[in-house]
């Protein structure tokens, strides 16, 4: 059974064993979403690309080819997976609508990235207030800080990619500057930063390096950006 509430279907399950769905495990990504309200946060920061006469919220594109991802999705055709269950996913645009958003986005690519930016860092201010003790900037200080890890990784490209390359080990690809937010031992990273970058990029370039921490920082909660460096540790070593 479901109810139509916000961008996705709200579905509630039960033992009967009839109404079986593919892929209803991404349902819980679907919850992580509404809870985080990263669905309300990314539907303000892109209303300037709605069309007045839009059927579909921009920010449920983007949620939608997110979520095909992590079902294993390594396309923009492979929401085709989602539109599949409509009565999990709700109303899932076509593909000629996602490229025309994604080429709209990539127009003013600075302008639409602050604007998920702004939105993301929003849903992890709700969360982390959330989470009270479990948050990884609990109690945060001098002798715990709240740890960011800086680091190149090298993802091998097949064939001919956009902005591949040769890399410095010989290999053939891209070269994503990363930055995680350390959980601990008991956790795992929290990405708050990527720079994708060409792959005969430099593994410890500067300029690329200070980029990328002023927009992790930005994706801190306000009490972690200003006036409590003590409580932050930023670490960076090459690919």
């Amino acid at each position: 059974m479901r109810e139509s509430t916000g961008l996705y279907p709200r579905v509630r399950t039960d033992g009967a064993g009839s109404g079986v769905v593919s892929h209803a495990g991404a349902v819980l990504l679907v919850d992580t979403v509404r809870a985080a309200g990263l669905d309300r946060a990314l539907s303000a920061a892109l209303e300037p690309w709605r069309k007045p006469t839009a059927i579909h919220d921009p920010s449920k594109i983007l949620l939608d080819v997110a979520v095909s991802l992590a079902l294993g999705g390594d396309c923009l055709a492979d929401v085709a997976v989602l539109r599949a269950t409509p009565e999990v996913f709700g109303q899932v645009a076509s593909d000629p609508t996602i490229s025309r958003l994604i080429s709209s986005l990539a127009g003013d690519a600075d302008r639409a990235v602050a604007a998920i930016d702004a939105a993301r860092a929003a849903a992890r201010r709700m969360v982390w207030r959330r989470a009270g003790a479990a948050a990884p900037d609990h109690d945060a200080d001098h002798r715990r800080p709240l740890v960011v890890d800086v680091d190149a990784t090298l993802v091998t490209a097949h064939s001919e990619k956009e902005a591949a390359g040769p890399t410095f080990k010989r290999g053939y690809g891209h070269h994503p500057l990363t930055a995680f937010v350390d959980h601990g031992q008991d956790g795992t990273g929290e990405p708050v930063g990527m720079l994708l970058r060409r792959g005969n990029a430099g593994s410890n370039t500067a300029a690329d390096h200070i980029a990328l921490i002023r927009s992790a920082l930005r994706q801190l909660p306000a009490d972690n950006q200003a006036g409590h460096r003590s409580g932050r540790s930023v670490l960076s070593g090459g690919a």
